[in-house]
């Protein structure tokens, strides 16, 4: 499905040994450093640090870069990829919320509406740059890797020749649609917009309790 489970934890719940989040802590605090410097900060061997560094590389959570030196190895500089950083506190959808709410205060109710009309053509034009030429199954697969990409946990499949079932597992923008529904209604207008010769239908919604969000999408009579 092509997501990465780690992106969906907060450093909290990152299930992990506790040394590997006490690394993540201190890389995102004072930033890029090296094995020396955490085994010291860690009170561990490095050769100890080394091997949870390498367990948080795997997990694509840190990286290093190498910098030379004149005299010696060189010296290996560990920092948290945007992944890794993605596990700290971020608050995307009150800010969010916040700027609707400000926009419907300053401009009305209709000024939203507006707002997500453009979102939608400008998000179909970014989809359709990924579909040109395509059969409908290659863009139904394709559309489901850039949902999941945008952190909609989604995938495929064929229910019968040429009916397919687009599921996502997650809502990325579950706060703001809970307070905003026109945010949904937009979501299912781009999936018809980018899948123009197909009836696209939503089955099931997470804003209305159910597991997931599933669209059935099958070529138009």
């Amino acid at each position: 499905m092509g997501y990465n489970g780690a992106a969906m934890e907060t450093i909290a719940t990152y299930h992990a040994p506790e040394t590997r989040r006490k690394i993540l802590e201190l890389l995102k605090l004072h930033g890029p450093m090296t094995a020396h410097q955490l085994a010291k900060a860690l009170g561990m061997t490095v050769m100890g640090v080394r091997g949870q560094l390498a367990a948080l590389e795997r997990d694509g959570l840190v990286s290093h870069s190498v910098t030379p030196r004149k005299l010696g190895r060189p010296s290996y500089l560990y920092l948290l990829t945007g992944l890794g950083n993605e596990l700290f506190p971020r608050t995307y959808a009150q800010f969010a919320q916040s700027l609707l709410e400000t926009i419907q205060a300053l401009e009305g109710a209709q000024a939203i509406g507006r707002l997500f009309d453009q979102r939608t053509e400008l998000l179909a034009v970014q989809y359709r740059a990924r579909m040109n030429g395509k059969l409908l199954r290659e863009r139904v697969a394709e559309l489901a890797q850039i949902r999941t990409e945008e952190g909609y946990m989604a995938d495929w499949e064929e229910l019968s020749k040429n009916k397919f079932l687009l599921t996502e597992h997650n809502c990325a923008i579950c706060q703001i649609a809970q307070k905003c529904p026109m945010a949904c209604s937009h979501e299912l207008e781009l999936f018809r917009r980018v899948l123009e010769d197909a009836e696209v239908t939503r089955d099931q919604h997470i804003i209305k309790g159910d597991w997931a969000c599933t669209y059935v999408i099958r070529p138009k009579r």
